[in-house]
């Protein structure tokens, strides 16, 4: 990891420039497989599923059978894991719901917003060398918390040809049958579009590589929403002599070996702590089993050596990381100054994997500076928001001047004429 001593804030916002995303080249890539699903439906997702994911398909939807019989494929510890974070998240998200507050704004005008669920959402669970089930538990629970009427899940078959034992299993866990046997900007595709197997829906959620990304991009483009911006997953530490170098070493390690393009970022108040993570990482990385990928990642990954907290916190600000992780005295206090995070993790016993997993926040956030502007994913991404108003005759009348005023202003006299009208008319 590249060590960089009291950089000024110049040299820093230099050191952590995110790595770009060259997906110029992929679009049109990306393009034909969305205009090739939209021409053949199904047909173009059985032929994508050969091509990409090497398995020949007889059926895209996943059968009451092999959801029936996944159960027992699943060790009893790896079942009382998932039901231990399938709780939390639960309990977490259902705080989240909304109530609705009627307000009177002035005499005889009565405003207030209802939530409403959308109907239709799909999930893509990616399911490559790491199948991410705790991403099925993090986007179902506050769908179905939500009221979602239809949850689809596309997630890539393994070479097999079957969906990856465990994400069935909380899948199963959750009532949820609507699974469908592909991946990649094609399975973005269908959800968006639709297939003879695979419904269209309105909204789509879930983390993928360059190509699920673009696809998302893309679809978005054409009206179909999306739950957020996505890039490569990172990691921000900020540390003092209180922290553990062993603890912060294993949080950056645990955030590289992500991917190859994932960022860990280390910025500390003490050179001694420096110096010791970094021995740290070398030391506990060779025993990992993603250490190629860790090893690629840790290229773009910087330890960072400034004055003091408050540079730290600069920086990090401006950096706007998706994990931010607080290994400082007084992390509380401290906390009061983050304002640009997709989620913070306050003290020593505080790692970014609990929230990955189980504490029962969501692991859905924005990357790539995106949480200068966007939130993490919630129960409320599920929803969507309708404003609804009362008007009495005597709320209208109280307020009839100064619309027919603005509206006049604006030379909007359709506006003005709709006041008028109802002054006129008798109760």
């Amino acid at each position: 990891m590249e060590i960089i001593k009291y950089p000024t804030e110049k040299e820093a916002k230099k050191a952590l420039k995110r790595i770009a995303l060259e997906n110029k080249k992929i679009i049109p890539k990306v393009q034909r497989i969305i205009d090739t699903v939209k021409a053949e439906g199904d047909k173009a997702l059985f032929s994508f599923a050969e091509k990409f994911d090497g398995v020949l398909l007889s059926s895209l939807k996943v059968s009451e059978e092999e959801l029936n019989g996944v159960e027992k494929k699943i060790s009893p510890e790896l079942k009382s894991a998932i039901n231990t974070a399938r709780k939390n998240i639960f309990k977490f998200h259902s705080a989240q719901k909304r109530k609705e507050i009627k307000l009177e704004t002035s005499d005889g005008i009565t405003c207030w917003r209802k939530s409403i669920p959308i109907e239709k959402v799909g999930l893509y669970i990616p399911g490559g060398s790491a199948p991410l089930f705790s991403t099925l538990l993090m986007l179902a629970l506050p769908a179905q918390i939500a009221g979602c009427n239809e949850i689809i899940i596309c997630t890539p078959p393994q070479k097999d040809g079957n969906i990856s034992n465990v994400i069935l299993y909380v899948a199963k866990l959750l009532g949820l049958k609507n699974i469908f046997k592909t991946g990649g900007a094609q399975a973005i595709a269908a959800m968006a579009l639709g297939t003879e197997s695979i419904p269209k829906v309105y909204k789509i959620f879930g983390p993928g590589n360059q190509w699920v990304t673009t696809a998302k991009q893309i679809v978005n483009s054409i009206g179909v929403a999306v739950d957020m911006p996505a890039g490569p997953s990172e990691v921000l530490v900020i540390a003092d002599s209180s922290a553990n170098p062993n603890f912060v070493a294993a949080d950056l390690l645990s955030q590289a070996e992500h991917g190859p393009d994932s960022q860990a970022i280390l910025i500390t108040t003490d050179e001694n702590l420096l110096h010791s993570v970094n021995e740290a990482v070398t030391d506990l990385r060779k025993k990992l089993s993603r250490n190629n990928i860790i090893e690629q990642s840790l290229r773009q990954s910087k330890l960072l050596l400034v004055n003091n907290l408050n540079e730290a916190i600069n920086i990090s600000n401006n950096y706007a990381p998706e994990h931010l992780i607080l290994s400082v005295n007084n992390a509380d206090d401290v906390a009061s100054n983050i304002i640009n995070a997709g989620s913070v993790f306050l003290g020593n016993y505080s790692p970014e994997s609990a929230g990955d997993y189980a504490s029962g926040t969501n692991h859905t956030l924005p990357t790539n500076g995106f949480a200068k502007a966007y939130s993490g994913l919630s129960t409320n991404s599920f929803t969507k928001e309708i404003t609804f108003q009362k008007l009495s005759a005597k709320g209208l009348q109280n307020i009839a001047n100064t619309v027919k005023v603005m509206a006049n202003a604006e030379n909007l006299d359709a506006h003005k004429l709709a006041i008028e009208i109802r002054e006129k008319t008798d109760g």
